[in-house]
């Protein structure tokens, strides 16, 4: 199950539960929107991959214990552990690889 991190992992954005702007890696990695496409080049640089649009979880329960209310997002808010630099000098290195390729 997603973990539904809270912020981009780059610009420390808050990312709600219901955020259109989260993407994440297959690595649930999280970045908003911005991140992805200004800074990173649609390149994780924590893994190499690309990014694909966050779902958003139901805050109602339509079905017996599926739901926020159930599997609450994660509060534990988590940012790269590098610099914006070498965030961009990686990810200019990938960029031009499709990810299927990476």
């Amino acid at each position: 199950m997603l973990e539904l991190r809270p912020n981009c992992e780059c610009c420390d954005k808050d990312l709600p539960p219901s955020s259109t702007e989260a993407c994440i890696c297959t690595y649930e990695c999280t970045f908003c929107v911005d991140c992805v496409e200004n800074v990173l080049h649609n390149v994780c640089p924590n893994c190499g991959g690309g990014f694909v649009p966050r779902p958003i979880r139901p805050t109602v329960a339509r079905r017996t214990g599926v739901g926020l209310e159930h599997q609450p997002a994660s509060v534990k808010r988590v940012n790269t552990q590098y610099s914006r630099d070498a965030l961009v000098e990686f990810c200019v290195g990938v960029k031009d690889i499709p990810p299927q390729d990476r």
